[in-house]
């Protein structure tokens, strides 16, 4: 018998309920070098195939008789491919009797892969079971590929939406790992060599979730040795070994794949106690100092996919990692421009407390900004914010504490300055608005007056355990429009005035005015002092917002 095309290994399902059909048809099989599996009737076929089913060894092809005695083969098929787990067997009807084109045609339509007239000569059975074997492997191999390039394009996607470098490269690790059904670790090389990494399993010495490694260069040489020996967390020498092997290319840029050897790649990096070989897909971006490398052990795997995950990737970090760079510069503006607490003026009179929180890493920089400066007729006080998060955003919230600052060495009057700061606004800035509020407070008397520019308006918090908003209000500057007469009231040694930015407040799908009175409870709760209510306020709403906070409190005395 010609061998040519011959699948080893086949396993074929036989069923006959006349024995000796089935030793004859097994017998030219197994000759062919198949495992035969041979069953009387369509019930055993079924228990048999639920037995192999939860063993994960379904046989390669059935041929099955269709003059079966408990229901026909054509009923025996329809059953089988009507199952999504066993859709994908071949199945091959024979006959000696139903041999007309009626029966064919109903094999086929039942789902039957072809139809054999027995007896037939061993090369036939032989070629109609090869054939139906081969093309159930290559809509099993197609079918593979599409779930894969599935699952490719929904990794794909989550990394595009990420919003931080840690969560990029947690998404990517968790794609690859799908992809290839092993670990995966991800790592995103900043500028500066600082390794960005997420995994899809916990890590010894870190965890799955996406964290900043130690700069490789500050790290001894024995973390690329045996890393439980020293000490060195697995993902520490791992981006030292990516950052030397990146340089070693002399700055070729490109996708590359290499094999690290178990010896140079750390122990129980993959699984834990295991030392086995890394598979390493790098990508050098063609602008862009920032390599993408993602790590998994060698296993018969798509490179080309996993280059495509790392290629995204990349495009994705190029993003993030000139966001990071524009978010330091912004921070540093911000802090660099605002008075820190240990740095407030001496303020006669008055006792002034601020805090400022920038909003949390994913969350963009925001023009937050709080004032306390010293005027001719009292303590001026601003709590503010521009509209809009970005490194422009940050620049005029310092233009617009300038201006107040300037402003107020002639003008003390809060209405005054907003009008004068609104069009400051529309001049350098028309497309830009702000929100801000003004006090101005004579500490000999308590007089308090209110200039309010679309923010929230002051809290008065009383000792006795009572707060309430100050009934200010008015269009947020650099609109131009007509501003109502600041509002004036006395303010008490056992009241302490607050004023914040709603960054302390705002929760995306909430109410502001909901807020505002979770707000006002809290500070009638919290303990007698300016520090005791920023900070009382801090701990209940200044967890992980989402823009930065900016609180001022003040108490004659």
């Amino acid at each position: 018998m010609n061998g040519y095309g011959r699948q080893p290994g086949t396993t074929v399902m036989v069923v006959d309920d006349v024995s000796a059909n089935r030793y004859a048809m097994g017998a030219v099989l197994r000759r062919a070098g198949h495992e035969v599996v041979p069953v009387a009737t369509a019930g055993q076929a079924l228990s048999e195939l639920d037995v192999r089913l939860r063993a994960g060894a379904l046989p390669d092809v059935a041929l099955v008789d269709v003059g079966l005695p408990d229901m026909s083969g054509f009923e025996l098929c329809r059953r089988v491919k009507s199952r999504p787990s066993m859709a994908a067997l071949p199945v091959v009807h024979f006959s000696a009797s139903a041999v007309e084109t009626g029966d064919r045609c109903r094999g086929l339509d039942a789902g039957a892969d072809a139809f054999l007239t027995v007896p037939a000569e061993p090369s036939e059975i032989e070629a109609v079971v090869r054939a139906a074997v081969r093309g159930a492997r290559r809509m099993t191999a197609a079918a593979t590929l599409a779930q894969r390039l599935t699952l490719l394009s929904e990794a794909i996607v989550t990394v595009q939406t990420a919003r931080c470098l840690g969560e990029l490269a947690d998404a990517a690790a968790a794609g690859a790992a799908r992809l290839t059904g092993t670990p995966a670790v991800v790592f995103v090389i900043g500028p500066d060599g600082e390794p960005h990494w997420g995994s899809s399993r916990r890590l010894p010495g870190g965890h799955g979730a996406a964290r900043r490694a130690d700069t490789p260069s500050a790290l001894p040489d024995a973390a690329l040795g045996d890393t439980g020996r020293h000490g060195t967390a697995p993902h520490v020498a791992a981006a030292r070994l990516i950052t030397r092997i990146t340089k070693g290319w002399g700055g070729r840029r490109g996708t590359h794949s290499t094999i690290v050897p178990a010896s140079l790649w750390p122990a129980g990096f993959f699984r834990p106690g295991v030392q086995e070989d890394a598979r390493l897909v790098l990508v050098l971006p063609e602008t862009g100092p920032a390599p993408v490398c993602v790590a998994t052990p060698v296993r018969p795997a798509d490179d080309d996919l996993l280059a495509r995950l790392a290629q995204a990737t990349a495009l994705a970090a190029e993003p993030l990692l000139m966001y990071q760079a524009e978010r330091h510069i912004a921070l540093t503006l911000q802090h660099s421009f605002l008075p820190q607490p240990y740095r407030m003026p001496a303020l006669p009179g008055v006792e002034v407390v601020v805090r400022y929180v920038p909003a949390s890493r994913q969350a963009e920089i925001g023009g937050d900004f709080y004032a306390a400066l010293r005027t001719s007729k009292g303590v001026l006080t601003a709590v503010g914010d521009v509209v809009g998060h970005s490194l422009d955003a940050a620049t005029v919230m310092v233009e617009i504490r300038h201006a107040l600052r300037a402003y107020c060495v002639e003008e003390s009057d809060p209405g005054t300055l907003a009008a004068r700061l609104d069009r400051m606004l529309q001049h350098y800035h028309p497309d830009v608005t702000a929100t801000v509020c003004l006090t101005l407070v004579d500490p000999g008397t308590g007089r308090t007056s209110v200039a309010n520019a679309g923010h929230i308006p002051p809290l008065i918090v009383r000792d006795e355990g009572e707060a309430e908003y100050v009934r200010a209000a008015g269009p947020l500057l650099g609109l131009g429009l007509d501003r109502p007469e600041p509002t004036e009231l006395v303010l008490t040694g056992k009241e302490r005035l607050l004023m914040v930015t709603d960054g302390l407040i705002e929760t995306r799908g909430v109410d502001l005015a909901a807020s505002m009175e979770q707000l006002r409870t809290a500070a009638a709760d919290a303990p007698p002092g300016v520090e005791e209510l920023c900070d009382t306020l801090l701990g209940c709403f200044g967890h992980q917002q989402e823009d930065d906070i900016a609180m001022l409190a003040l108490r004659l005395g």
